[in-house]
């Protein structure tokens, strides 16, 4: 019950943490297996919550290939640097919770396009970029997005499978160099949200050892729904939040169709939301 006037949202969730729910894509790849588009995120530490259905997520990293399972309850999390692909094994749904969030929308991601892509400024954006909403040219653009991704992902895990980290450390250090213009900017966002954030937990504890703790005087609770609903991200389909400092919407607006891919699952029915601007993640 709700006795009096709701407050207004000036502060993101605790931590910064940016906040999606995932539907993993049911399209099958060149290997036979369903799933989203392979990426590492720069500075950013990423967590999936399973909250329904089953599947997995393959990471690359320096200690090797791995298989992980995704059933409900379980939570799994990876570290800058860390390649990892979401498969989709039968209506599998996922909370993300996201480090630093604004920063994968920003540019934070990178997809694991073969070399010659990575090495091309221009080409890589053409690859990456979607058009507006979530109907059938995006759809078709977000798959063959994800087609080359596995693409060089199956030859990363290749060789470092065989072995040799080398190609997947070139693969690193190739989106690092891609990124490197938009630090700047990064820091910028890092400064308002996650930083900001934790300064505050810095003057509480100062208040509270001086006794002063006038700060409690502003305490209230919020609530929020999803503002879109389908999205197309990296990983699938793609529910956010329009919270201050938190996961930033996509570029215009649309429903996805329904799937009809080879793969157990289908991805939810999508609804229209707010426009906004910023770059897919997860």
């Amino acid at each position: 019950m709700v006795t009096g006037p709701e407050p207004r949202l000036p502060r993101p969730l605790p931590g910064a943490v940016g906040l999606s729910h995932l539907s993993a894509y049911d399209w099958e790849a060149a290997d036979g297996v369903c799933g989203g588009s392979p990426h590492l995120h720069l500075v950013c530490t990423e967590a999936y919550v399973v909250t329904g259905g089953r599947g997995a997520v393959q990471t690359l990293s320096p200690d090797g290939c791995r298989d992980i399972p995704l059933r409900p309850g379980a939570v799994a999390w990876f570290t800058p640097g860390t390649v990892h692909r979401m498969v989709q094994g039968g209506g599998l749904r996922v909370t993300v919770l996201m480090q630093n969030s604004g920063l994968p929308e920003a540019g934070d991601a990178v997809f694991t396009f073969p070399p010659e892509v990575l090495a091309d400024p221009g080409r890589y954006a053409a690859a990456a970029t979607l058009p507006p909403g979530a109907g059938p040219a995006a759809q078709a653009a977000a798959r063959r997005r994800r087609d080359l991704a596995v693409e060089g992902f199956l030859a990363l895990r290749e060789t470092l499978a065989a072995g040799d980290a080398g190609p997947y450390r070139d693969f690193q250090r190739s989106a690092a160099r891609l990124v490197r213009a938009e630090v700047p900017r990064w820091r910028e966002l890092w400064r308002a949200g996650a930083l900001a954030a934790a300064e505050r937990t810095g003057a509480q504890l100062d208040a509270l050892e001086t006794g002063e703790p006038a700060y409690l005087g502003d305490a209230t609770a919020y609530r929020a729904a999803p503002t879109r609903r389908g999205g197309l991200g990296m990983c699938g389909y793609r529910d956010e939040y329009a919270l201050p400092g938190t996961t930033l919407p996509y570029d215009g607006l649309g429903e996805p169709a329904a799937g009809q891919g080879a793969c157990p699952g289908r991805p939810p029915t999508g609804q229209t939301g707010g426009p906004g601007a910023g770059r897919p993640a997860s």
